[in-house]
């Protein structure tokens, strides 16, 4: 069967576009926005399935500065002949400084996605890193059964790790979440990290955040890092308790284009 695969690059050098591969069905959109550069990762496929592949790449050197997201929620469908793979791999030098902000991954009934997330920072770099995953769309009464989601984030520091974060979803776990041991009955879960030096000193503003109606959230803060873990019943609360942490993390600024309401 016809497979979908693709790899898209961008790097910055200072405020300057430095470098741009697009190949197969992955893109990078760079809108003309005011101030820090904006990257927007397409996956022109539509979805994940068996087979597919997807990479998404961001460098930032000489102090450069940028939000990256994706144009739009992923999704990975009915995948019966093994896993989709996605590989993001980020990047920072010296001075820099990334959000990396993907939209929402939907992961449908009988989906199969292995994900790794990988931000490599300089000594004096940091960033701020969101993901968001909805367990099928309540709105159109979709359910999920079976699947499979291996997801491993990462952030090092000079080589050295500062967070990982496994994560392995699958048909026993929904069975656990059914009966509220896991996830406490929710299908939308997130988290946001934000990692600079002082970044635990943003507790008080993320909590301050947390007060979307029907979203249950927490913030903690140690070591260079404030971490934000959300639940909620659906995407649509969900989304909108990351805008409003967006806001606060990022001390007022506006979101990337493709996330405002």
């Amino acid at each position: 069967m016809q497979r979908s695969h693709g790899e898209a690059a961008v790097a910055f050098a200072g405020a300057r576009l430095a470098g741009l591969r697009q190949k197969g069905s992955a893109k990078a959109l760079l809108p003309r926005v005011r101030g820090v550069p904006e990257v927007v990762f397409l996956n022109t496929s539509g979805g994940l399935t068996s087979g597919d592949t997807l990479s998404y790449a961001l460098d930032l050197t000489e102090g450069a500065r940028a939000v990256a997201t994706t144009q739009a929620a992923e999704r990975a469908y009915r995948a019966d002949q093994g896993p989709a793979r996605v590989s993001v791999t980020h990047g920072v030098g010296a001075g820099g400084w990334l959000d990396w902000l993907p939209q929402e991954t939907i992961l449908f009934d009988r989906s199969n996605l292995d994900r790794q997330t990988v931000i490599e920072l300089a000594p004096d770099a940091g960033c701020l890193m969101l993901e968001a995953v909805v367990l099928g769309r309540a709105a159109m009464g979709e359910t999920v059964g079976q699947m499979t989601f291996r997801d491993r984030r990462e952030i090092r520091r000079a080589g050295q790790h500062v967070l990982i974060e496994p994560l392995l979803f699958d048909t026993a776990t929904l069975a656990r979440a059914g009966n509220g041991a896991i996830l406490g009955g929710a299908r939308a879960f997130a988290t946001l990290v934000l990692c600079a030096p002082g970044a635990e000193d943003a507790v008080g503003a993320a909590r301050a955040a947390l007060n979307e109606p029907g979203v249950e959230g927490a913030a903690s803060g140690y070591d260079g890092k404030c971490v934000v873990r959300l639940l909620a019943a659906d995407g649509w609360p969900l989304r909108r308790q990351i805008l409003k942490l967006m806001g606060a993390l990022r001390r007022g600024a506006a979101p990337p284009r493709v996330w405002q309401l």
